[in-house]
Parts: C-alpha cells; structure tokens; sequence
C-alpha cells in the first residue's frame, strides 16, 4: 500500500511459512507508466474486459511517451477479436534500439485469459541510454 503500510505483515507472514529469517526490500515505482512490467499487465487487463485490442495498446503508447519515454513498442499475440487464426500484431513509436547495448530497455511480459484461450502481451519501453562509470568519469575531467 501507499507508504508500505502491509510491508511488515507480509515479512511476518512469509517468515511464518518458510520458519526462516526474511528480508524484505520493497520499491516503490516512481511512475507506474514507464514501466513495462506494469503497462504490460494493464494492456491485458483491458483485454480481459473486453476492450479492444488496438485501442489498449495505442492508449497505453501515448500514455508511456508522455511520461518521458523516449520509445515503446508493444506485441499483442493469439486470437485478437475472437478470430478462428491466431496472429501477431505490434505497434512502435518513439525509438527502440534493441542491438544497442547500452540501451535501458525495459521489457514486461504479460497474459491475458479471455474466453477464446490465452493472449500474450509483450512491452518493450525505451528509457535514455546507460553510460558506462568509466566514460562519464572521463567525460566530466574533460570540461
């Protein structure tokens, strides 16, 4: 909850069941939009209620680039609109440079059980580039 309120009931309960000691290091997310984990249970929970798919995903994009994503691109996958064929669709915008190393991408994988069988969904968001310690140290002797 707000503030971690039910952090310490949930270590006493988790120590209650293992008999062991706990420690618990519980994060708060900062910005439940740029997180793919997150955008990505939430496209499928709108799946699950019926909303379509195209919509969900397109919403859930603006969404992220507005909240300082610089790339996103979701894949929804199985039998979209209840259709006999299972495909894949996906949309992109912004920028996702996969091949780059130094990217910070975060990706989220969830499922969605609707009564034609399961969808998949897959995120992928683009947050800025991870400088290496070394480079940004010489970079700043530099000026």
């Amino acid at each position: 909850g707000k503030g971690g309120n039910l952090a310490e009931e949930l270590k006493l309960e988790l120590q209650k069941m293992i008999n062991k000691e706990v420690n618990l290091n519980i994060v708060e997310v900062k910005n439940v939009d740029v997180d793919a984990q997150l955008v990505a249970e939430n496209i499928a929970g709108q799946l699950e209620r019926r909303i379509s798919f195209r919509r969900a995903m397109k919403q859930c994009m603006q969404k992220s680039m507005k909240a300082g994503a610089l790339g996103i691109k979701t894949a929804v996958s199985g039998r979209l609109g209840g259709a006999d064929m299972a495909r894949t669709e996906f949309y992109k915008e912004g920028t996702i440079p996969l091949q780059t190393l130094r990217a910070d991408i975060d990706y989220g994988f969830a499922e969605a059980d609707t009564t034609y069988g399961k969808i998949g969904v897959k995120v992928w968001i683009y947050k800025g580039e991870v400088l290496p310690a070394k480079k940004a140290k010489m970079e700043g002797g530099d000026k």
